[in-house]
């Protein structure tokens, strides 16, 4: 018998990323810390200018994946109709 030799492809190298729920942990952090006295009073300003935006973006991208997914689900259901007719046809 003859050996093979087998060799794993390489993989590409991972990009790093940042999830919506990431940012949600980030601003619970900030939260938590601000409540533990973390942070001295001079930057809490600073600190609260960044949990907000954090807060703001996550917000406004929650409200955008509900909006698209509600939009996907309209549509889906309007598709999978007339693809079950065209299959049956």
């Amino acid at each position: 018998m003859s050996e093979q030799e087998t060799t794993a492809a390489p993989e590409a190298p991972v990009a790093p990323s940042v999830t919506v729920n990431d940012l949600v942990n980030i601003y619970n952090i900030i939260d938590l810390a601000s409540k533990r006295g973390a942070f001295q009073a001079n930057e809490l300003s600073s600190v609260g200018a960044v949990a907000n935006k954090v807060k703001e973006f996550v917000d406004h991208v929650q409200a955008a994946q509900t909006a698209a997914a509600e939009a996907a689900g309209d549509v889906e259901s309007g598709q999978n109709a007339d693809v079950k007719s065209e299959e049956g046809a």
